[in-house]
């Protein structure tokens, strides 16, 4: 059988073989094209069932070759017979028959009978049998495929080989004929003597040139029979033929990864290259609306302040409402709960590095609120909601050295902050005004995957770094023996208890240190606990006082495990294994799959891996510092004057990050049907600007690996694909609500801690390696 690629029945004769790409004889296809020449040819013949098509084929014969009836009446009885299709089984019919198969000892006449084989000499059915209406390999068949027949055969009462082509004149369905109940449009048949071995190949190549789209469109347009050689000879013209000496003819070739378009083989000269336009977010198919971008329209300057501004909310206003709609969808919620995860690791990771940074000026909760409040209002107003906001690291390094700066001047930091926050603003919409995202024009593709590469190696050498860093927080016991654990010991030292008696006795002791509140008598130093006897201000005494189990061993257990997981059951849709709507859900849910696997495998260990830190409580970090910045006071009036100058490296230093992220999301390859907002996307950022520098919150803007990592999980493909064929990607689902409903998981994180601290960190950096590669793998340089 022919569905994109061959199959074949394997020797066993029970199953299909794996689909591979035919390989003809150069000669059956010469001696197919003598039998288009001489045999008969019937064009929109007028049919209703099987009998009647054969009835008119032998009836149609050339004159000087006329069949006599006697023979005419054994073909046509030969021809109606019920064809014998290869079954398909259930899944626990074929472990049964395995369970019960000759090699485990079981005589095979006691096998059970597969239904679906018919029996010999048995009439071909008007009506699909019920194994062809439930077959499950109609499942891999595209909606609204046509069937075509190939029949090929010795007949011994044949003098001479009796050929035919016919095309009906609309699809018709031919009862039991084939595997599945599907309507037929053409049918071949081949039948001569025995003295002729090559009838089998000559129908390979048959079904081969049905099967190619070029020849396909020839034959349902042909008129005459020379049609139908002319669409042969284009075949022929790009048939590539392999020497016999160096090639296994028995040798399948594997269904290539992608397939020339029929608009390259149609054309013999390559058409014009179109300038190089990112912004062209138009695809074939994309469904018609008022809304609906022309091609570049997003990046065409109108000459008017704000013009493409305005183009971008006329643009984006009719979607606004399926943007809410189109998110009805289980695939949404796998998306939510993957982005939301790498959000809050992401927030975490550089909460910590701004607060150490800063001085705790900014912290992890700080990263919470300030991420949980900017991608909500970004998700809810932009242009591109499948956008997310997040700290980067470019804006880490320069709140590190604007922070340097303040202390080396003796400035407040969070005061010459507001000032810069305030200027980058006014930059941003002076930009917006002046329609600067035209620029973007002018980003070429080695400079968007440049820049997308180098995000991607951050997160994945970031990754690697907090791995490699549990180290030493958790050192591995190389020098552990296990002959001296006699020699091992660990005792509590209260310094304290020594003096005690005269502490009490002596008339002061303003000289002596504060002894620890004790809410209770002290109990002996032997019951203490590691964390008593710290909280008691005593210290460790012993050779296995820094003894560990080895967490930071199964922690990278935990990471490469996660990363192989998602690696792993991302692939699944396109295995072998369960249905293709099991293997859906367990791809759309890879991420979610492995972070519980993970999860689970840690809590039966029950070692104490580091495990995620959520703040708990709504105070800022550094309990110097307020929720509202005040602009004057602490520093010169002057500095609000000089924070333009670094205003203008943050200005452009958010241009590009943004755009460029924007320009990579909104590539043509996506097939977004809904249209960019360049200008209204920096114009979000550059107001979010406003509110994060006066509640002294991280500034945020577009991250490029979690935006395409939530891309990649919106991915639409093809319910049905062919075997051999992988899914067609249909498109992105785009929509606003996933983004609103991570950050509203956001904002709620501090009040799910107790679940959250669950999650051990090794497995979060496993989640952030298979963004980094994800995205890495995604570009061509």
């Amino acid at each position: 059988r022919w569905i994109k690629f061959e199959e074949k029945v394997e020797d066993g004769g029970e199953r299909w073989s794996a689909p591979h790409v035919p390989a003809l004889p150069l000669h059956s296809l010469f001696q197919l094209r003598t039998c288009l020449q001489k045999g008969t040819v019937l064009l929109d013949l007028d049919a209703t069932s099987f009998k009647e098509i054969i009835d008119k084929t032998l009836s149609g014969h050339a004159e000087e070759a006329e069949l006599q009836p006697a023979l005419r009446e054994r073909l046509a009885a030969l021809l109606l017979l019920q064809p014998r299709h290869q079954p398909t089984k259930p899944l626990l019919q074929l472990l049964a028959e395995l369970a019960l198969s000759p090699c485990r000892g079981i005589p095979p006449g006691i096998l059970p009978k597969a239904k679906g084989r018919s029996e010999p000499g048995a009439q071909l059915s008007k009506t699909p049998l019920k194994e062809q209406l439930r077959n499950r390999f109609r499942k891999k068949v595209p909606p609204g495929a046509e069937a075509a027949h190939v029949a090929v055969g010795e007949v011994e009462c044949l003098e001479k080989p009796f050929t035919a082509f016919i095309r009906l004149r609309h699809g018709v369905s031919l009862g039991s004929l084939a595997e599945v109940a599907l309507p037929s449009r053409f049918l071949f048949i081949l039948l001569g003597p025995p003295k002729v071995k090559a009838y089998q190949e000559v129908g390979r190549a048959m079904a081969t040139l049905l099967m190619d789209e070029l020849f396909q469109r020839a034959a349902r347009q042909a008129e005459h029979r020379e049609d139908l050689i002319t669409g042969m000879e284009t075949f022929l013209d790009e048939l590539i033929v392999l020497p016999p000496g160096k090639w296994d003819p028995s040798a399948r070739i594997p269904p290539p990864s992608s397939l020339p378009s029929l608009c390259r083989r149609t054309t013999v000269d390559p058409p014009e290259q179109q300038p190089h336009v990112n912004g062209d977010m138009s695809a074939a198919g994309d469904r018609a609306s008022p809304g609906h971008p022309r091609p570049g329209e997003e990046l065409e300057r109108t000459g008017r302040l704000f013009g493409g501004l305005l183009r971008d909310i006329r643009r984006k206003a009719p979607w606004y409402g399926s943007d809410f709609s189109d998110a009805l969808h289980p695939q949404c919620l796998s998306a939510v709960l993957y982005i939301y995860l790498a959000t809050v690791t992401n927030a975490i990771t550089f909460g910590g590095m701004l607060g150490d940074a800063t001085a705790n000026m900014q912290g992890v909760l700080e990263s919470f609120l300030g991420t949980a409040f900017a991608g909500f209002i970004f998700c809810l107003f932009s242009g591109q909601p499948l956008t997310i906001l997040s700290s980067t690291g470019p804006v880490l390094v320069f709140e590190r050295l604007l922070f340097s700066f303040s202390q080396d001047h003796s400035l407040d930091y969070l005061e010459f902050r507001l000032w810069v926050g305030l200027w980058v603003a006014f930059f941003g919409v002076v930009l917006v005004a002046t329609e600067a995202s035209h620029l973007v024009r002018h980003f070429t593709r080695f400079t968007e995957e440049g820049f997308c590469a180098l995000i991607s190696l951050i997160f994945i050498y970031d990754s690697l770094k907090k791995m490699l860093s549990l180290a030493d927080a958790f050192p591995i016991n190389w020098q552990y023996r296990l002959d001296n654990v006699t020699s091992y010991s660990c005792a509590c030292n209260l310094w304290w208890r020594r003096l005690l008696n005269p502490i009490l006795t002596c008339p002061t002791t303003s000289h002596l240190p504060p002894l620890p509140s004790m809410q209770s008598p002290p109990t002996t130093p032997e019951g203490l606990s590691r964390t008593q006897c710290l909280a008691q201000g005593g210290h460790l005494l012993g050779t296995s006082c820094q003894y560990v189990p080895d967490v930071t061993l199964i922690s990278f257990l935990l990471f490469g495990g996660t990363f192989l997981s998602c690696a792993a059951l991302k692939r699944f849709r396109s295995s072998r294994y369960f249905p293709a709507g099991v293997r859906k859900l367990v791809s759309d849910f890879a991420i979610i799959l492995a972070i519980l696997t993970s999860c689970a495998v840690d809590a039966a260990l029950g070692l104490e891996t580091p495990k995620l830190l959520v703040p708990s409580e709504l105070k800022p970090t550094n309990p110097a510092r307020g929720w509202i910045i005040v602009p004057f006071g602490a520093n010169p009036w002057w500095v609000c004057l000089v924070s333009a100058v670094p205003a203008v490296l943050v200005t452009i230093l958010i241009f590009m990050d943004q755009q460029i992220t924007a320009v990579i999301l909104n590539r043509r390859e996506y097939k977004l049907q809904k249209g960019a907002g360049f200008h209204l996307d920096l114009l979000c950022v550059s107001l979010l600007m406003v509110v994060t520098s006066v509640t002294g919150l991280p500034w945020y803007v577009s991250a490029t690996v979690i935006s395409l990592a939530h891309m990649e999980s919106l991915r639409k493909e093809s319910e049905t694909s062919a075997p051999g064929e992988h899914p067609e990607f249909l498109g992105i689902r785009e929509q606003r609500l996933t983004g609103l409903a991570v950050f509203i998981l956001m904002g709620l994180s501090v009040f799910m801690a107790p679940v959250l601290k669950h999650i051990p960190m090794p497995v979060l950096y496993g989640v952030f390696l298979h963004m980094g590669v994800a995205a890495l793998n995604s570009i061509q340089v």
